[in-house]
């Protein structure tokens, strides 16, 4: 699974390397440890080309009866997607782009976990494959959500855990975000593991595990 992540890279990064022309909607501040059920940046392709704002990590299907669900739907597994009420539909039309910088998974040791910080190693920016909806209440209110797409891990991530987020190549951003494209087969050949080799991992302090901790040391390697 994919339950927490850093995006951590200066405002003006982000917009360059997403090309948003317009003012984002967005008050961005790093986060150094995003969790479900907290509004996270996410890019989507407007009329007038990609836009960055903001949705709230927890899918809530726009037909869902209240959004407590969202809890529960913070991952959609890429090899059952078509198979899902859930995510089946937005597949087609409904997709996103979560930025990030790192993320983290933990390691089962001896009965204990260890926390870990995965990045690229020339430590750029990346692209989580997300899917969003929106959802009113009773009242006509509406909330933006989404949900990362996983997928089974590389090498690198096979000695950390069983899951990794999607990671799409940075060719392949425009194909996914283009709403044009309806092609699901084709959609579904991105959603495979990312290239270990452009990839690194570094074990981190367990405060990461709180969700209340939001600070740069969160980001230092330890040492054991």
């Amino acid at each position: 699974m994919c339950g927490r992540f850093t995006i951590t890279a200066p405002i003006e990064d982000i917009t360059v390397w997403y090309a948003i022309d317009k003012n984002p909607n967005i008050n961005y501040k790093p986060i150094y440890n995003a969790a479900p059920m907290q509004r996270i940046p996410a890019i989507v392709r407007g009329n007038d080309g990609n836009r960055l704002g903001e949705l709230r990590w927890g899918l809530v299907p726009s037909w869902a009866k209240d959004d407590k669900i969202g809890s529960k739907m913070i991952n959609a597994r890429a090899e059952t997607i078509t198979e899902k009420p859930s995510f089946n539909r937005l597949l087609a039309s409904k997709r996103c782009i979560i930025p990030a910088d790192g993320f983290y998974e933990w390691q089962q040791r001896n009965g204990s976990k260890q926390p870990y910080r995965i990045l690229m190693k020339d430590e750029s920016l990346f692209s989580f494959a997300g899917l969003y909806d929106t959802w009113r209440d009773q009242s006509g209110n509406k909330i933006s959500t989404c949900t990362i797409i996983t997928t089974e891990p590389n090498s690198l991530m096979a000695n950390i855990h069983n899951r990794m987020p999607v990671i799409l190549p940075r060719e392949c951003e425009s194909e996914w975000l283009d709403r044009g494209n309806t092609d699901v087969s084709s959609l579904l050949e991105l959603l495979r593991p990312y290239d270990a080799d452009k990839m690194r991992a570094y074990p981190v302090s367990p405060a990461v595990g709180n969700v209340r901790n939001n600070s740069p040391e969160l980001l230092k390697e330890i040492f054991s």
